[in-house]
């Protein structure tokens, strides 16, 4: 992996909140502490040991997708690790009506911290402020709400990052190659996600004089969109040297329609983390050579940092008092020399 892939910066990786990184302040074996040693020493922080009874309310938008679909395993087998953690989850929903309907019910039930990925973050933003006026903490997960007032603590990807990770490793892999020609296979563009995504690849191959990106076309995030919409791609490009797809879902279908053309004079590069793409990606006898994760894993960060403020404790490894009021998660790139790190977070 080149030097941008492996650098964090300010991001904080999944594992980074999750239970075996959360380590108390202090044990019983320390000497006591002077008064002149830093207050924050004596912070209690969240770790695997049984504590204070935890009811969390969990409400996601319907597992349509291989993405969503592992967010909601993510967060049931996070709270299972957990004794002292009660899980209320409700049935998924896309409608904004219903979804609105399933978290005032668990306000009125009174769980002690909410765990929302909204369909819509706009919409679901006034349900969020009502569960933080009748003191529940909403731990917005993703999706984010249209202020920091409806939620203290946010966790999410980095859609920005997914595309400048993928450009500068594409640009890396075609540096010595001159008049590089690369296409992309974008998800829904009314998404801001899609943007932003969109965004970060171009402002990576900026530092890449010899590459130009000659074609665009957005897909759905579905199977059948992507195979539709790379075929067209194939169809109006007959050269070119690398491929990025927003989505590994959507990029199934693209990879039957690449297959169909019987092309493979490119590199292809997808997004966020599904098993079918780390396996190819392994196997290493096709086009896809490489992946951009969105980690699902957030979701069992979220239910780590809910039961950190139900029982009022921060996370070990910071000085702070308090759990951060947002955390943005790494978009590492996973190719053929880290492929078996990840592979059992690949979701199917």
């Amino acid at each position: 992996m080149t030097e941008i892939t492996s650098r964090r910066g300010l991001l904080f990786g999944a594992a980074a909140v999750s239970a075996g990184a959360l380590l108390t302040g202090c044990t019983s074996n320390e000497p006591s502490k002077s008064e002149d040693e830093p207050a924050g020493d004596e912070q209690p922080a969240a770790d695997d040991k049984r504590g204070k009874q935890v009811t969390i309310g969990f409400a996601g938008p319907q597992a349509d997708h291989g993405w969503l679909n592992a967010i909601n395993d993510n967060a049931k087998s996070r709270a299972e690790k957990y004794p002292d953690v009660t899980l209320e989850i409700t049935e998924g929903s896309n409608d904004t009506a219903q979804q609105i309907g399933q978290i005032e019910t668990l306000i009125n039930k009174k769980v002690d911290v909410l765990v929302v990925l909204p369909a819509d973050g706009k919409a679901l933003t006034q349900v969020g402020l009502k569960a933080m006026r009748a003191g529940i903490p909403v731990v917005n997960l993703d999706r984010i709400f249209n202020t920091p007032q409806a939620y203290r603590c946010w966790i999410g990807g980095d859609n920005y990052g997914m595309g400048l990770n993928a450009g500068h490793y594409m640009g890396e892999k075609l540096k010595g190659k001159s008049g590089a020609r690369v296409i992309e296979l974008a998800g829904l563009d009314n998404l801001e996600l899609t943007k932003q995504r969109t965004q970060g690849f171009d402002d990576a191959l900026k530092n890449y004089p010899n590459i130009k990106k000659v074609a665009r076309q957005a897909a759905e995030f579905t199977v059948e969109s992507g195979q539709a919409k790379m075929a067209q791609l194939l169809q109006a490009q007959s050269k070119f040297d690398a491929l990025w797809n927003h989505d590994d879902d959507q990029g199934v279908g693209a990879l039957r329609a690449i297959e169909q053309a019987g092309r493979g004079d490119f590199l292809m590069v997808g997004g966020a983390g599904a098993l079918s793409a780390f396996q190819a990606i392994k196997q290493d006898d096709g086009v896809l050579k490489a992946t951009v994760l969105y980690p699902p894993t957030m979701a069992a960060s979220a239910i780590d940092l809910a039961r950190a403020l139900g029982q009022s404790k921060g996370i070990g490894g910071l000085a702070e008092f308090e759990i951060p009021s947002s955390l943005t998660l790494y978009s590492a790139v996973v190719d053929k020399t880290n492929v078996d790190q990840y592979m059992s977070t690949g979701f199917k």
